[in-house]
This record gives structure tokens, C-alpha cells and sequence, in this order.
């Protein structure tokens, strides 16, 4: 399995970045989620997609963060919106081992991870 990842940069107070996650050698049947992590910080859940489409999100994003899957490219992105300094991190996605099930907020539960992306909001 190969995860690529591409997007993210320097964006000030209440801009938008879009991520991207290709991923090789596992079909859309396979959940998706997007980490960060934080300077001196622990990579927590952001967001994810399941086989389904259907998303899972935390509250710190929900409403701002949008997850989505292009099958025919097997992309996934996150569309970031009104980004704030608190949203500075390096962002991964990672592709969960087991399909037909739905995003796992632990990430011990992913095995392919993409290379990271830093994204760095100025206020």
C-alpha cells in the first residue's frame, strides 16, 4: 500500500487549504482518516471517510473540515475552511487494515500512512 499526500503551506487566519491522499494497493472499501499533530503534541483523529462515504469528524473541525473520496482516483481529501492558528500541525492520512468498517479515531488501528504535510496558520 502507497499513501501520498500533497497540499498544505502557510495560509493566515481564516483561509482554506485543500490535502490530498492518494492511495495505491487498497480500494475505496477501505477507510480513510486524516491525523495531525501538533508541536509537542500527540497525532489525534481529525476526520475520516468509510467505504460508504460517510464521515466522521471531531468537534474541533466540524462544520470548518470537510472529508470526500474520489473513487475513480482513489483520492481522498480534506477541505479545510476558515482555518485558525489552532489548526497548525503536520496533517497525515492514513488507511485503515480492515474494510468495510468505519474510521477508528486510534491510530494504532491504520498500517499505510502518507509522508505528512505541514499546515501552518498565521494570525
Amino acid at each position: 500500500v502507497h499513501v501520498v499526500q500533497s497540499g498544505g503551506g502557510l495560509v493566515q487566519d481564516g483561509d482554506s487549504l485543500r490535502l490530498s491522499c492518494a492511495v495505491s494497493g487498497r480500494n475505496s472499501n477501505y477507510p480513510v482518516a486524516w491525523f495531525r499533530q501538533a508541536p509537542g503534541k500527540g497525532r489525534e483523529f481529525v476526520a475520516g471517510i468509510e467505504w460508504r462515504g460517510v464521515v466522521t469528524d471531531v468537534d474541533a473541525v466540524k462544520g470548518r473540515f470537510t472529508v470526500s473520496r474520489d473513487n475513480t482516483k482513489n483520492t481522498v481529501y480534506l477541505q479545510m475552511n476558515r482555518l485558525k492558528p489552532e489548526d497548525t500541525a503536520v496533517y497525515y492520512c492514513a488507511v485503515r487494515s480492515l474494510k468495510w468498517t468505519g474510521p477508528s479515531s486510534d491510530s494504532k488501528d491504520y498500517d499505510s500512512w502518507g509522508q505528512g504535510t505541514q499546515v501552518t496558520v498565521s494570525s
